[in-house]
């Protein structure tokens, strides 16, 4: 008994006293294998790195405690990270050695820490995405098919793609979630705790997050990501997708071009910033924009754009100071001398201002709103400038509408999943104290003659064979439309 004690003692001091000895062990059959490094090997490209990490499991229970350990202390301060990206080959390597080091150490000093070669690899893989990337979600941040995120918890994380499905994707807790969250929000300035439980970001490439924490997330912290495509859809996507047909996309060249002021009104999630987006394409490259977003989402390529976007207050202030609302920046963006004024979404008061700005010569201004049909676009719009806390009687904000807006293109997604206009309506003026609106298109089956759309896919977006009133505002401005367009003759699309 005495001499076994002995032994285990020796074993347990021979053990202790390799402080030099590689703290990633590896299996007999891997070390007999002269292809198996001793140490990581370098950064695969990324696509093999996010396929591989679709397959991944979950980390076990050491590998968790460890990440949970090392995450903070692989950083010289919480946000020295936030503006790194997951594919920079030197960033990996910075993040690689400092994570080498801290193993190693901890190996020596605690035996049950020592790690194998893969176990390794999987720890790095999860620092690597919590620190450079967006933690358990990163691999579909970078999938490209996926065109939304929802973190319902650590425990539930959703995605679409050609349907909502759960994922097998899974945060260790939710400080793993807050983690990223601050990541995610940091690098715009922005905080997400107690004091601002709430709160509106965008990932570098423009995806736009809603981030929701306690107390008012119940089953813990909610990040939900619209993701946008690395390249910004055309009028010639839209097309084929069947979004809408050629005709319309030449009718709605000409009102842009002509400087009409066009309202796009959808749902949620029915693709109105994309139009926005597509529609904002045809202003001439020689006329000054501006765009005003809550979080900037607008991706337009001519050369002469300014991008404004709002601002939270500071973080030690009295909760306004260094605040911008999007009614403080469409106020600002008049002394901009613009040529056009775009906003991403009206939402509150600027609905007024912007009402203004399109009665007092910024003409081919656009917006979205949120509404299901054109004559909820009017109604939501009255809303928006009651608001503004304006005592206004109804029929002077409705003439402030009639005169400002000329036309409200309706997006709808219908219950297959696709995205459609389905709506093309121009806003006549006013009949007593209601507004007139005629629809110009109208998604519907092809030969029907109801003025309802059709909310199934299978349909066509024609004319109703009214010719709008601003025909001539589009003649004047270069563009004559055959009379095929609205309904009868033959399709043509001149401009002079």
């Amino acid at each position: 008994m005495l001499q076994r004690r002995l032994n285990e003692q020796a074993a347990k001091e021979q053990a202790l006293r390799r402080p030099t000895a590689d703290p990633f062990t590896q299996p007999e059959e891997e070390a007999a294998s002269p292809a198996v490094a001793q140490r990581p090997a370098a950064p695969a490209a990324a696509p093999q790195r996010a396929a591989a990490l679709e397959k991944r499991a979950a980390l076990p229970g050491k590998l968790v405690q460890m990440r949970k350990m090392l995450r903070p202390k692989l950083l010289k301060t919480p946000d020295e990270a936030d503006h790194w990206n997951r594919d920079d080959a030197d960033k990996i390597q910075i993040i690689t050695e400092r994570l080498t080091q801290m193993v190693t150490k901890l190996a020596n000093e605690r035996p049950e820490f020592r790690l194998s070669q893969a176990e390794f690899a999987q720890l790095r893989e999860a620092l690597l995405d919590d620190l450079l990337g967006f933690g358990a979600i990163q691999p579909l941040v970078e999938d490209t098919s996926v065109k939304e995120i929802m973190v319902n918890g650590p425990a539930h994380i959703w995605a679409e793609k050609k349907g909502l499905y759960e994922t097998e994707f899974t945060y260790d807790d939710e400080d793993h979630l807050i983690w990223t969250a601050q990541r995610i929000v940091r690098r715009m300035g922005r905080r997400v705790d107690r004091a601002h439980p709430m709160t509106d970001a965008r990932l570098p490439d423009g995806s736009r997050v809603h981030i929701v924490t306690a107390p008012s997330a119940l089953n813990g912290t909610t990040i939900t990501i619209r993701k946008f495509p690395a390249k910004p859809l055309t009028v010639e996507d839209l097309i084929s997708f069947g979004s809408l047909t050629r005709e319309t996309a030449q009718f709605l060249e000409a009102c842009v071009k002509s400087r009409l002021n066009i309202v796009v009104s959808g749902g949620t999630g029915s693709g109105k910033t994309t139009l926005l987006n597509v529609l904002s394409a045809y202003i001439p490259e020689d006329e000054r924009i501006v765009t005003v977003e809550d979080a900037a989402e607008l991706q337009l390529k001519q050369p002469h754009v300014v991008r404004l976007e709002t601002a939270p207050p500071m973080p030690d202030g009295d909760g306004k100071i260094g605040m911008l609302t999007i009614r403080d920046l469409v106020r600002g963006s008049l002394r901009m001398r613009p040529d056009r004024i775009v906003i991403g979404e009206c939402r509150g008061g600027e609905a007024l201002d912007m009402l203004q700005a399109m009665n007092t010569g910024h003409d081919g201004s656009l917006t979205t709103v949120h509404a299901n049909n054109p004559r909820d676009t009017i109604t939501r719009l009255e809303t928006l400038v009651l608001m503004s806390g304006m005592d206004l009687p109804i029929g002077v904000v409705r003439r402030q509408i009639v005169s400002a807006v000329d036309m409200i293109v309706q997006i709808a997604r219908l219950k297959d999943h696709s995205r459609k206009i389905i709506q093309i309506t121009e806003v006549q003026g006013m009949e007593g104290e209601q507004v007139t609106l005629q629809d110009i298109f109208i998604y519907r089956q092809p030969g029907s003659n109801s003025m309802t759309p059709l909310s199934v896919g299978g349909g066509v977006l024609e004319s109703t064979g009214f010719r709008p009133s601003f025909i001539d505002r589009l003649e004047e401005n270069g563009f004559r439309l055959s009379s095929r367009i609205f309904g009868s003759g033959q399709t043509r699309f001149v401009k002079n």
